[in-house]
């Protein structure tokens, strides 16, 4: 495995040239704001709200940086990753307006919607067992058949930069913010957050959220060392996959802390902001609110950025029916 230093390690300037070409493929998604969970938690709280973003996912910021930053003589044998869901639909869509290929590989438990989401932008989905090892075993099989170019969910300068958009904007719509808090599992979108504040907004606290039951990326903070979980259980379907050597860069420079929640609150959270916000978000972008509720000497009389990272939700499986 590659350490950071054998990697490219994308730059500011990687998050403005980004910024331009994904421009006419994203949505400027709107910040939130709500009365009700600033009196509740004490602090002021603006939700960048990526769950507005086109394919409903952040990920599509990095998937167009990726796609439309490749050379024409790559564009024939087109695209392909492993993701459970958002990112395979990001890339999904790239692709189709650049006109190219793409391939997934997607866990078999993997949410219908997105998978209908992946075929529905003209992606073709390879089935998986749900794990890590799995995942990358019948990824490198998909690779060697095609030779498509491996766009990564998360492990990916590209993919870093084009995230880093999102917390760009962010700043230029609520200044003045004291912290930022988002999702983690493999931790682009935590890293596109550290690449930009870290250039722009160096005192901005940034914290990431992540489940009890899939904490490896909390216990790697803790231990200076990546800890990497194979196949964790949670209904956070999105942040089951471990960091790599690129985002464990970002994260262990730059992160100031990483707060868990349990499946319950993970789920109270998200039917909650559903109820008072009525906005649609997934449950791995629930994190973050049970975190901060969890938390609230942490966030009390702050100005906090939140980012809602996605709204691909299964209608007919929302975890309040369960049971």
């Amino acid at each position: 495995m590659k350490d950071a230093s054998e990697m490219y390690i994308p730059t500011y300037t990687d998050v403005i040239t980004a910024h331009d070409r994904i421009r006419p493929y994203i949505h400027r998604t709107p910040v939130l704001t709500s009365t009700y969970f600033n009196e509740l938690t004490g602090a002021e709280l603006f939700f960048k709200c990526e769950n507005f973003q086109k394919a409903g996912a952040f990920k599509v910021r990095g998937a167009c940086n990726a796609v439309f930053g490749l050379p024409d003589d790559m564009l024939e044998k087109g695209v392909a990753t492993h993701s459970s869901g958002n990112h395979a639909l990001s890339l999904s869509y790239a692709a189709g307006r650049r006109g190219i290929p793409c391939t997934v590989v997607m866990p078999k438990t993997a949410p219908e919607a997105k998978k209908a989401a992946v075929r529905g932008y003209g992606g073709t989905i390879v089935e998986c067992e749900p794990s890590t090892s799995s995942r990358e075993a019948v990824f490198a099989e998909v690779q060697e058949r095609t030779g498509a170019e491996f766009v990564h969910p998360y492990n990916d300068p590209r993919v870093i930069a084009g995230q880093g958009t999102c917390s760009r904007e962010m700043m230029e719509q609520v200044p003045g913010l004291d912290a930022v808090i988002a999702p983690i599992g493999g931790g682009g979108m935590i890293s596109g957050t550290c690449l930009t504040l870290s250039n722009i907004a160096p005192g901005v606290e940034i914290y990431a959220a992540e489940p009890e039951q899939a904490d490896d990326a909390y216990r790697s903070f803790k231990a200076g060392h990546i800890i990497a979980d194979d196949a964790p259980v949670t209904v956070a379907d999105g942040l089951k996959v471990p960091l790599k050597e690129l985002t464990w860069h970002f994260v262990s420079n730059h992160v100031t802390d990483i707060l868990t929640a349990s499946e319950d609150e993970i789920v109270d959270a998200m039917k909650l902001t559903w109820q008072r916000m009525k906005i649609v978000m997934e449950a791995s972008c629930a994190v973050p609110m049970a975190t901060i509720l969890k938390n609230r000497d942490v966030f009390r009389g702050k100005r906090v950025g939140v980012i809602v990272t996605g709204g691909n939700v299964d209608l007919d499986k929302l975890p309040w029916m369960q049971g």
